[in-house]
Parts: C-alpha cells; structure tokens; sequence
C-alpha cells in the first residue's frame, strides 16, 4: 500500500535535505531511530490490531482514510497514539496511516524567507542605528522540527532578531558600515548553530539597510566637507610648491642662454595674436632705461 519513495528519506532525497546531520543534546525529544526501543504496551498492541481489523473490513472504502500523500518538497511526521513512529519522516508520494489511532503533520521543505524587523542598535562606540536583515532557512529534519520546538518559523524569528542586535552591539559603527559581508557571514554561522536542534537550517543572512540618525548623518556630511576641502587646499598648496620649482629651473635656463628670452617673447606675442588679434604688446628692456638721467635718478632715491 506504500510506494517506493514513502520510506523517509532515501538516497534520491539528500540533495533535498543537504545530508546534513544533527547534533542533539542529551535529554531532548528522541527521534524516529530512538523510538524503536519503545514498549508500547499491551493496550496499544490490541488497539493497533482492531485499527487493522477495521482496515480489513471495511476494504476498498478504508483507503479513503488510510492512504494520504505528500509532494516532492513535503514530508509526513506520523504520531501513533501520541508517539512518533520509528524511522525517517514518510514521503514524498503515498504512505499508509491506520484510521483512528494515526495523525500526521506535514513539513515544508523548501526555503523559506522572512525580514527580520529593524532593530534599534547601540554600537560599541554609543551609536543608536536601526539596522534589519533578511533570513534564508530551511527544514533539513522534519522530526526534530516537529518535535523539538513548538513553531520553527516564529522561533527563528526571534532568535534572528536576538543574534542581530548582540552581534551588531559588539562592533562599532565603522565596523557595521564597511564589514557587513563578514557580519553577515558571522550571524549566520551563530544561528545556524542555535537552530540546529531544531532541524532548521540557516542558509544566509544579508543586512538589508543600516539608518543613522538625522543628527548624526548632518555630522558625517559637515566632516566629509571638511576632509574634502581640507585635501583640495593641500593639493592646491602642493601644486603651488611644484610650480614654483618649475619657473625656477626655468628661469636658470633662461639665465644661462639669453636668446631663450627672446624665444620665450615671441612665443608669448604669437599666444596673444592669436586670441587678441588687435592688441600687441611691445616689451621694453629695461637696459635701455638705464641711460636715461631721471631713470637714474629714480633708482638712486630708492
């Protein structure tokens, strides 16, 4: 009455499920492989066998009742009077419960997404930021999801939410703007093995937004200003410096060839035609004003 695949979790399933392997404590819920050594007692034999006997009877219409199915992402957590049943979670495709004394509960496989709600931070430099994140898990152990916490999804939540703020409080707000990547890498490691008890796998953790105060943000832009105007005055002073060597060497070179003046006259008229046709400039020598009388006498004064 069972297909091939309704026997748990078989070798076309670990792709499914990751292979992943869980590392219970001692004293939690046991599992399927623990249930085994069960005894389940007298009355439960004898009510096991009057649930077969009714199977029996009441064939075909008992398949109604007893035979249920599962998808391809899905798996069946079966409980028998209250125990679970020994082995893997059942499915996917069709698996065999007994009327009266089975129920199941089905358990999603695939992954699933939530936005951790944002989180006022005090960073360890007495920052206030509101940071949230988003979170990728998914269910690597039916059984223990079942059994071992009451509502994974709502669990993890709040323990997302817990993560982000301890890990953020502990790295100042430098730290949270340029090394999110490893924060992220960091917060996913802390919940993956928090969740691991309950077979929930945490695949990623991404930091959606990090806001700072309006006051705090006035603050950074004025500093930014002020790192920029402070860098353009030192370059500008740097530039100053090294023009100032140029027009000395070239003025050392000049000194050295006088005709190089000259050279550097006509170049200079032909820059002003060029752009101002109808200005020419003449300069004077200063060596023919020497032989005047009151050019002379005007430097002895001095």
């Amino acid at each position: 009455m069972q297909s091939a695949k309704a026997s748990g979790f078989d070798e076309e399933d670990e792709p499914l499920n990751g292979g992943r392997k869980s590392s219970r404590p001692g004293g939690g819920v046991n599992d399927g492989a623990n249930n085994e050594a069960q005894d389940w007692g007298c009355c439960t034999y004898v009510l096991v066998f009057l649930s077969y006997l009714i199977v029996i009877f009441t064939f075909p219409f008992s398949l109604a009742y007893t035979l249920r199915m599962v998808q391809e992402y899905e798996r069946a957590v079966i409980f028998r009077l209250g125990l679970l049943l020994p082995g893997e979670a059942k499915g996917p495709g069709l698996f065999f419960i007994l009327p009266c004394i089975d129920n199941y509960v089905k358990v999603d496989l695939r992954t699933v997404s939530f936005d951790v709600p944002p989180q006022e931070i005090l960073t360890k430099d007495s920052v206030t930021v509101a940071v949230d994140a988003v979170v990728f898990y998914r269910v690597f152990n039916p059984t223990m999801t079942i059994t071992n916490v009451v509502d994974a999804q709502k669990s993890t939540k709040f323990l997302a939410a817990t993560t982000l703020r301890n890990c953020l409080g502990m790295k100042t707000l430098a730290e949270v703007l340029s090394e999110r990547e490893n924060l992220s890498t960091h917060m996913q490691t802390v919940l993956d093995e928090a969740t691991d008890p309950w077979g929930v796998q945490v695949e990623r953790v991404e930091m959606k937004d990090v806001r700072l105060p309006v006051q705090l943000q006035r603050a950074m832009a004025a500093e930014a200003e002020a790192a920029r105007e402070a860098r353009a005055k030192v370059i500008a002073a740097e530039g100053e410096q090294n023009s100032s060597r140029a027009l000395k060497e070239a003025a050392d070179v000049m000194a050295e060839t006088p005709v190089a003046l000259q050279l550097r006259y006509l170049q200079t008229l032909n820059m002003i035609s060029a752009e101002k046709n109808s200005t020419i400039i003449f300069p004077l020598p200063l060596n023919l004003l020497e032989n005047l009388p009151g050019f002379r006498k005007s430097n002895t004064n001095l």
